[in-house]
């Protein structure tokens, strides 16, 4: 089941008609902590009007139905222009529960299904396709744009730089406008998370 979406403070209700959809990969359901990019998506509601869904899953079963429900069963699913993914992995892959899944297998999972949307990789995990892997992904899902970081966390979350790129969406609707926008006003964080764009 989704959760509700986040009732925003009344001077931010009409101010956001794009969402964030986050799914973010813990070791264990059960367990239900506030983890930080929960909190970091409560500020952005807060404080710009973007409005998310956060969910968790620790499975690629749980990844899958989320992400169907998503598709399938929310009715706002064209006011989302983002599919922000904060899990573990390596270049080519994400990691649940110990176990290793290529982009390529989640593209097929998801075939013809994100048209239209950006997934973003927070820098939990390393972003780095080669040009065939990049174009495999974004032909077999739809999706308009792959993005996330080439350097690995190393003390610096991705977080805010996060934050910020999904706020500037809410500025302006062309991705690459936004990506310069991004590299004009966050220069040093850019560089120094490796901020990368495939499209």
């Amino acid at each position: 089941m989704l959760a509700k979406r986040p009732q925003l403070p009344q001077e931010h209700a009409v101010a956001s008609e794009k969402f964030i959809y986050c799914l973010e990969a813990v070791d264990d359901m059960e367990v239900d902590p506030i983890t930080e990019v929960q909190q970091s998506l409560e500020e952005l509601a807060m404080q710009y009007g973007v409005a998310s869904i956060h969910q968790t899953c620790d499975t690629i079963e749980g990844l899958e139905a989320s992400l169907n429900t998503l598709v399938l069963d929310d009715h706002h699913f064209k006011d989302y222009e983002i599919i922000y993914l904060v899990m573990t992995g390596e270049a080519n892959s994400i990691c649940l529960n110990d176990y290793y899944y290529s982009l390529q297998e989640i593209a097929e999972l998801f075939e013809g299904r994100l048209r239209g949307k950006i997934v973003h990789f927070s820098n939990a995990k390393v972003l780095d396709l080669d040009e065939e892997e990049a174009q495999y992904f974004l032909d077999i899902t739809n999706a308009k744009g792959l993005s996330g970081y080439g350097n690995a966390f190393n003390g610096l979350r991705s977080s805010p730089l996060d934050m910020a790129f999904f706020n500037l969406f809410k500025e302006d609707d062309d991705m690459l406008e936004v990506v310069e926008a991004l590299h004009r006003r966050h220069y040093s964080a850019c560089k120094a998370l490796d901020f990368r764009m495939y499209y």
